[in-house]
């Protein structure tokens, strides 16, 4: 008999748990800080993905020369 138990581990992980402390900090009035600098850790993940992928086309393209 075959085991189909198949299992994932998803999560919100560390910029999304960071994300959620600064929002909660921010509506507690704990923290004064902007709303750019709060929603900070979603955006910073954002530019840092792009910049990997952007830094993995460019060594991809001069390769493949």
């Amino acid at each position: 008999m075959e085991d189909n138990n198949r299992t994932t581990a998803g999560g919100i992980g560390f910029a999304g748990l960071l994300t959620i402390a600064f929002i909660v900090l921010k509506l507690l009035g704990a923290i004064t800080w902007s709303w750019v600098w709060v929603l900070s850790p979603i955006w910073i993940s954002i530019l840092l993905t792009l910049l990997i992928v952007l830094v993995i086309i460019i060594i991809a393209v001069f390769r493949g020369r």
